[in-house]
């Protein structure tokens, strides 16, 4: 790590010292870039465009120099665990074994330092394309014995993007699908949700997206737009709040969050709308069978028998994906566009940023008193570095 910064810091010795001159000159004026633009929707080529608050990738540059520079100031323990993956979505853990997702469709375990990549042998192959792809991955509770784990990935079926979620076994060489649990689900080259996670009930907990076809959201009839509640074998229960249905709520967007506090509060973050008004991502409480009003509602908006947000980003875009609850209930949140982790305190109703520099992060997770997240440089969004995209963790809190 510390070569690697070097590297960078002797790169751009030269622009950070014209930075560090324009900063103290404007009186040390806030980072752009950060607000306004469209929300998580593909572009095959980003561009720089100010109205759309873009960086160069010599601005990325710098501002990871500056960041890595201010780090070893701080004496920050900060370790990148791997490096070089190709657009990872989803961090899990077994014991000191770390696993995650790529989209293009392969599972990652980091061992010892040691990473390893495997295939997945599907019954219906990854469909990496736009936002889809292999996204959500989940150990079974029981890994150790069962060495089963669940995965969310996009398909295509008779010309259609879909989703479906899958158990898988791990064998050796791989990954066998066992057997597909939910299919159907619709998919598009944007909006595919995509997280999976067990709740404190034990069940397992799935977002979908809106495919962007914005009335799938409000259609209790459709698996879009959605939160869904099924048991681990696949089944419906029986508590569901819509009787042989697997929605627990509706009215999504695109939500990529799923976090329970200790006392058993659900919480979700979703994507806002893209063009002229943008931003408005969400943080929701999640109440089962509730309706979270997309496409009607954005904002502080508010219609009988619907759920506004608890806490939206106004015009900043941010483009939230996973999320976990801290012991003291703060929302850890990863920011694609935002490029930074934030922390919201539902106590004070304050976010803040707590790290940035790397570019685009998909996913945290806490573990074992560090904070480990991964990066989405590679997404097609980002300008990734040589080394990008990465796993990396620091001491925390």
């Amino acid at each position: 790590m510390a070569s690697n910064r070097c590297k960078r810091l002797a790169a751009h010795a030269g622009i950070i010292m014209l930075i560090v001159i324009a900063v103290l000159a404007a009186g040390c004026r806030d980072r752009g870039g950060d607000s306004g633009g469209m929300a998580e929707d593909v572009r095959p080529q980003p561009s720089a465009s100010a109205d759309e608050g873009e960086k160069s990738a010599e601005n990325v540059e710098e501002e990871r120099a500056l960041e890595d520079e201010g780090s070893e100031a701080r004496g920050e323990p900060y370790r990148i665990e791997a490096e070089g993956l190709a657009i990872p979505w989803s961090i899990d853990f077994h014991g000191d074994d770390i696993y995650m997702s790529e989209r293009e469709g392969r599972v990652i375990t980091v061992r010892k330092g040691t990473l390893v990549r495997e295939e997945l042998q599907l019954a219906k192959p990854v469909h990496h394309d736009g936002e889809g792809g292999l996204l959500g991955f989940l150990l079974a509770p029981d890994f150790a014995e069962s060495r089963q784990a669940y995965a969310y990935h996009t398909y295509r079926e008779q010309g259609q993007a879909k989703n479906r979620i899958v158990l898988l076994l791990h064998e050796e060489g791989g990954w066998q699908e066992k057997r597909a649990l939910l299919e159907d689900i619709p998919g598009s080259l944007y909006h595919n949700g995509g997280r999976l996670a067990f709740g404190p009930d034990g069940m397992l907990y799935a977002t979908t997206g809106d495919a962007a076809e914005k009335s799938l959201a409000q259609d209790k009839s459709s698996l879009a737009g959605k939160i869904l509640r099924m048991l681990p074998d696949g089944g419906i229960p029986e508590d569901n709040p819509i009787a042989d249905s697997y929605v627990y709520t509706y009215g999504h967007r695109n939500p990529q969050g799923m976090a329970w506090t200790a006392e058993g509060v659900m919480y979700s973050t979703e994507h806002g709308p893209s063009g002229s008004v943008g931003g408005h991502d969400e943080i929701n409480l999640i109440v089962a069978g509730s309706n979270y009003g997309w496409p009607m509602l954005i904002g502080e908006q508010s219609q009988e028998g619907m759920i506004s947000p608890v806490y939206h980003t106004g015009m900043e875009t941010i483009a939230p994906s996973g999320m976990l609850i801290d012991a003291e209930g703060r929302l850890l949140i990863a920011g694609l566009r935002g490029e930074a982790i934030y922390r919201y305190s539902p106590d004070t109703d304050t976010m803040e940023k707590l790290h940035e520099g790397e570019g685009r992060i998909r996913d945290v997770r806490l573990k074992d008193d560090r904070l480990y997240f991964i990066t989405n440089n590679k997404d097609g969004r980002g300008f990734p570095a040589p080394e990008d995209d990465r796993l990396i963790s620091i001491t925390w809190p």
